[in-house]
């Protein structure tokens, strides 16, 4: 299933998923119990969705329903992954805006992350004017949304604390991001992290590594990688982050981006007002972001 948070043409937001066609689908309305939030459907755990893919069917369109970030407001940092593809790191190593470290791919992974200020959903404007230094760049990513939670999660185990997939954009201001050494304000700034269409539950994807992830920016493909591409895998990444850190329901994990970012064109080709990002992910569908 392809779940959604939604707001209706009433202004009232809650849950839905998207059927076959990609319309939107209340299924609050056909089971009154079930969260009308989604942080809080992830946490009513497997049960609740067997009830969301039982009443599917019966559940009416919504029409005129606005998608917004599939969870709008995380309930803390989102955790984000820094030179995940062995391509992306040789371009980020010699583009000159690599302050950090001294290697091309990394030993181990790199972890950082992002505001929940930072997210916004489909369609919504990345506010550049954000940036004094006119260096906003794109980085399509997939991102991981966490099930059940834990502390000490070890590898073998980690595919099973897994709820689903849905698409970030890692927008970052790269002067930033040189001259502060530390992530944070280079990639934290609010709207700088767009989310959704929707989260694609695990179930529906049988091998993580077949996805395959495309950017676009202004019609033109920037960015083209399957998921197997990774240095660190997902379950490495969940092993890593949870050693000491206890991840929860409705945590969200970006696995990194790949090859193809403004800073690895001589000269960099930073995003401009008006510009277009669309980012792509087989199975989980389309996240397309207007640049103001």
């Amino acid at each position: 299933m392809r779940l959604v948070t939604f707001r209706d043409p009433q202004g009232e937001v809650r849950v839905g998923a998207l059927d076959a066609q990609g319309l939107v689908r209340d299924i609050t309305v056909v089971d009154a119990a079930l969260p009308r939030e989604m942080r809080a459907v992830i946490a009513a755990g497997p049960a609740a969705l067997a009830r969301v893919a039982a009443r599917l069917a019966i559940a009416p369109v919504v029409a005129g329903a606005r998608l917004l970030a599939p969870i709008p407001r995380p309930a803390k940092n989102i955790f984000c992954v820094g030179k995940n593809y062995r391509e992306h790191a040789k371009e980020f190593a010699g583009s000159g805006f690599d302050a950090t470290a001294k290697e091309v791919v990394p030993e181990a992974p790199v972890v950082f992350s992002k505001p929940p200020t930072a997210v916004i959903g489909p369609g919504e404007p990345i506010p550049s004017h954000l940036d004094p230094t006119a260096s906003v760049d794109y980085e399509g990513e997939l991102a991981v949304v966490i099930g059940a939670g834990g502390r000490g999660i070890r590898r073998a185990e980690a595919m099973r604390h897994v709820f689903g997939y849905t698409i970030v954009n890692d927008v970052t201001a790269r002067t930033l991001q040189h001259r502060h050494r530390q992530w944070l304000i280079g990639k934290g700034l609010d709207g700088f992290c767009p989310m959704g269409p929707a989260i694609l539950t695990a179930d529906e994807v049988p091998e993580v590594g077949a996805l395959h992830l495309r950017t676009w920016v202004n019609g033109e493909l920037r960015q083209d990688a399957r998921l197997a591409d990774l240095i660190f895998d997902i379950p490495a990444l969940i092993e890593t982050i949870s050693a000491g850190i206890t991840l929860e329901p409705g945590d969200i994990i970006a696995t990194g981006t790949p090859a193809g970012v403004g800073i690895g064109f001589q000269p960099p080709r930073f995003l401009r007002a008006g510009d277009v990002v669309r980012i792509e992910i087989s199975g989980i569908g389309v996240l397309e972001n207007p640049v103001e």
